[in-house]
């Protein structure tokens, strides 16, 4: 029960997979060797169920390819048992002894396909080709499903012309060309994640599943689990093994955010993972390869969170390969046309309703704000406009709006602070509301409400 030398680059169309070959034959096992060995990253065998059951105890494997007629347990009996046991990979059953009711038999068992003997190199090459091509879609599907389910709206912040936007375009099309990570820094609502699957549909991995995941939004256990995966058995609750994201996201992109909230025990974990290219699934005692492009985003300066010990300097520069700060929407405020229009046409259809008129009164008073919640804020600023009717002053300025104020007149931070705390007071202090009127998250509201207090 020996298994190959792992294959260093597979052929181009062949992933990183390990297969376990488990037939009683040794002929038999000798010619998928042979035949597997060159194309795929690593190949096991074993002689029955039972020693096939020891592989997967300490190696992952993305397909079994399995004989029905094994001593003692037969095939049909143990591929029940592992998807009872959460074994989500692909099987290939094979037999030189099957009639109808034995292949439906097999299929309701989770078989991926069934092969008679004797079968030609091409006949398991192309079942093989198929099983990959399955488990793509099914991790494509499954990162789909997230998405919908996690999704943030699309921010817009790659809309306009000012010079600060033409760079930043100019910028994503060159960094999107490389295999190297990438850190995107700038203030929560300036399109981070936009800017992300931007990289990755310009990127050679557009092909591949985009995996976004927030690193604040879970805590520290599920958001291991999430990353990682973690086996049968590895906490109360877990009945079945389950695949991480760093595995859906093979061959595509992982898209850090809020990395600065990642703890630190994690920061360990993801450190290993960059290094070595390999996960190990919470509650196991194996390491799986990865391929994928690690995009991280934070909203904070992650230069003082090293000096302050509160991230990890190998990893800090780890991820900063490529490094690309986005721009505070004040900053590139001549945009703002072109933002509202891009907004009111995306909201729109959504909300069944035609886009709003902005006077040119209207229009400056939207390109004199300070904007501490960016493209996210002006987005959910205009929704609501939409929806009564006309603009919406009173959620700029919830306290003053019928004074006019001129905004050139006051500090830019003494105006966020001003107007967050009217926001606040609007809501009772309610400050997960209160964000959302902001476009920012709890966090991120409770860090500068922290900081005055302490200033």
């Amino acid at each position: 029960m020996k298994p190959t030398t792992p294959v260093p680059h597979p052929p181009e169309d062949w992933p990183d997979w390990s297969i376990l070959i488990v037939d009683d034959e040794p002929g038999m096992r000798n010619f998928l060797v042979k035949t597997l060995a060159p194309r795929c990253h690593f190949v096991m065998n074993a002689g029955s169920a039972e020693e096939g059951s020891e592989w997967l105890q300490s190696h992952h494997v993305d397909l079994i390819i399995l004989d029905i007629s094994l001593p003692g347990k037969n095939g049909v009996t143990w591929l029940g048992e592992l998807r009872a046991s959460g074994f989500s990979g692909e099987v290939i059953l094979i037999t030189a002894f099957a009639d109808l009711d034995t292949a439906i038999e097999a299929l309701r068992a989770g078989a991926s396909d069934f092969i008679l003997k004797p079968f030609r190199v091409p006949q398991i090459l192309n079942s093989v080709k198929q099983c990959v091509a399955r488990a793509r879609l099914q991790r494509e599907n499954f990162v789909l499903r997230r998405r919908l389910r996690l999704s943030q709206e699309d921010s817009g912040s790659l809309v306009g012309h000012s010079p600060g936007m033409l760079a930043l375009r100019e910028a994503v099309t060159r960094i999107a060309a490389v295999p190297s990570n990438v850190l995107l820094q700038g203030e929560s609502g300036t399109g981070k994640e936009l800017v992300a699957r931007e990289l990755h549909a310009l990127s050679p991995r557009a092909s591949g599943p985009f995996a976004p995941v927030n690193c604040a939004a879970l805590s520290p256990e599920l958001l291991e689990r999430e990353l990682f995966g973690h086996a049968q058995g590895a906490f109360t609750g877990a009945r079945q093994a389950r695949d991480g994201l760093f595995h859906c996201a093979q061959g595509g992109t992982l898209f850090l955010d809020e990395l600065a909230e990642l703890p630190l025990r994690l920061q360990a974990s993801l450190l290993r993972t960059i290094d070595e290219m390999n996960i190990q699934p919470v509650g196991s005692n194996q390491r799986m390869p990865v391929n994928v492009r690690i995009i991280a985003a934070t909203n904070r300066n992650l230069a003082q969170a090293v000096d302050s010990g509160h991230f990890r300097a190998d990893l800090y520069y780890r991820l900063k390969v490529v490094d690309l700060t986005l721009p505070p929407l004040r900053e590139h405020r001549e945009d703002l046309p072109d933002l509202v229009a891009h907004f009111m046409a995306q909201l729109a259809p959504t909300l069944g309703l035609p886009p709003i008129e902005l006077s040119d009164e209207e229009m400056t008073l939207l390109q004199s704000y300070h904007w501490p919640g960016n493209c996210r804020e002006l987005r959910n600023l205009l929704e609501r406009s939409m929806i009564l009717g006309g603009l919406n002053v009173s959620a700029l300025y919830p306290a003053r709006h019928s004074q006019r104020e001129n905004l050139g007149t006051t500090d830019l931070h003494t105006l966020e602070k001003q107007h967050i705390q009217a926001v606040l007071a609007s809501v009772d202090g309610d400050k997960t509301q209160a964000a959302q009127l902001l476009g920012i998250s709890r966090r991120t509201l409770e860090r500068r409400v922290l900081e005055w207090s302490q200033g």
